[in-house]
């Protein structure tokens, strides 16, 4: 891809509540639940105000946060001011970071955790709008270390336990720095976003995340507070998006997936009574746009329920393993139907997404649904799919194909590449 259309398809800004995006269907309205967390008083009102003021689609981001599709210039207004008056939005809200970090949906429950992500991630929290000017995409994940690993969730910079009172600090390239005491975190990744900010707004085009910051001030400012570069804590296995897990005190937690994170109101609110009849603690975003009902006493008959809604509950459903955008008509930009597509991809690739293979389906170059690299990613271009291998959406294409002819080579037997170099040659 050129510099100049990588230009031009970055968009250098979040939408949020008061600043909204304007897409192929409308407004699209972006809440950033503090915490990810939502009560049913919560997901009630998202349920009415995208009926009454959108076209009744919901999105759940990979950031662990919610969209509002469809939205109409007249009736943003009236949105805004329901979620105002919900308390999902402030009065004030800025420009992004709306929120700095992503957190495991089960924070503070999940007795594998070696600490509680959520509480350290509320002390980095408060330092959001002591730092101005920071990039509007700045991410941090803040990882307890349990089983529910969030190695694959993109960050600028990474928090992750390794002891009750111990964490490492990674950057891009797999550069990490520590150990550091839980208490000693603030003061640390404080200058951190604040020379962050401070080389945005001397270059702004030039220095967006944190990988762009000269390896060496980083280096320089651990080093100032006595913490060394160290080796990478051990990879863990990419985690289960979908099943029961067992939680702290007796109770269980259900994490769920939407189909490429599309949902409609009437599913959430649904979804509420399901929780208000099962007595769950809270609902709770993932980042792999997907829910967890916490705090259940018993379980099989919430799934099954959830299940009827359209939600996926099971673990090994192929469309778990599928990154896909809105694409078109939903997105301007879009020149495919992504999401329709991929649920016919994800059926024909099921045998090969069961064995590990990543799948990204985007309905432009910019990418969207997966910034990182994936195994086979598929880019929409004039009604048809640039066919990209170990690469991003704007890599350059090794093939083009329909998108029926990409539903057959998908399920062909034996070699894929192989197969793929067989049809683009002929």
């Amino acid at each position: 891809m050129s510099e100049a259309l990588r230009a031009a398809l970055r968009r250098g800004w979040c939408p949020g509540a008061l600043r909204p995006m304007a897409t192929g269907d409308g407004l699209l309205v972006r809440l950033h639940p503090p915490g990810g967390r939502l009560n049913l008083a919560d997901l009630r009102l998202v349920a009415r105000l995208a009926r009454e003021t959108g076209n009744g689609l919901v999105d759940l981001t990979g950031r662990g946060n919610l969209q509002i599709r469809g939205v109409g210039a007249a009736s943003h207004g009236d949105l805004v001011a329901g979620l105002i008056e919900g308390g999902l939005v402030d009065a004030d809200e800025d420009v992004g970071p709306y929120r700095l970090t992503l957190v495991s949906p089960l924070a503070g429950r999940d007795p594998t955790d070696l600490a509680d992500a959520g509480a350290l991630a509320a002390g980095i929290e408060a330092l959001r709008r002591s730092v101005p000017g920071l990039p509007a995409k700045t991410g941090i994940v803040v990882d307890g270390g349990g089983c529910l690993s969030l190695d694959d969730v993109p960050a600028d910079l990474r928090i992750r336990a390794v002891a009750p009172d111990g964490v490492l600090i990674g950057l891009a390239g797999d550069r990490w720095f520590g150990p550091l005491a839980l208490g000693a975190v603030p003061g640390v990744v404080g200058p951190l976003l604040s020379g962050l900010a401070t080389l945005h707004r001397a270059r702004p085009e030039h220095v967006r995340r944190m990988r762009d910051v000269p390896e060496q001030d980083i280096a320089t400012l651990f080093a100032s507070h006595g913490v060394q570069p160290t080796r990478a804590p051990p990879a863990r296995p990419g985690p289960l998006q979908a099943g029961s897990f067992r939680e702290a005190g007796e109770t269980t937690a259900i994490l769920f997936g939407a189909p490429f994170g599309r949902c409609t109101a009437s599913q959430i609110g649904s979804l509420a009574d399901i929780a208000q009849a099962a007595g769950a603690a809270d609902i709770r975003l993932s980042p792999w746009r997907g829910l967890a009902m916490t705090g259940l006493a018993a379980t099989e008959a919430v799934v099954a329920r959830i299940a009827a809604l359209g939600f996926i509950t099971a673990p090994g459903d192929p469309r778990l393993a599928v990154r896909a955008c809105p694409g078109a008509p939903a997105c301007s930009r879009g020149e495919t139907a992504a999401q329709e597509d991929a649920v016919r991809f994800a059926a024909a690739a099921a045998r090969r997404l069961a064995g590990g293979m990543t799948l990204h389906v985007s309905g432009c170059a910019k990418g969207c649904a997966q910034p990182g690299i994936a195994d086979v990613t598929l880019v929409g271009h004039d009604g048809a799919y640039h066919i990209v291998l170990d690469g991003t959406a704007g890599d350059l294409p090794f093939a083009r194909r329909t998108a029926v002819d990409l539903a057959s080579d998908l399920a062909c037997e034996g070699d894929f590449r192989r197969h793929l170099q067989g049809v683009s040659s002929s």
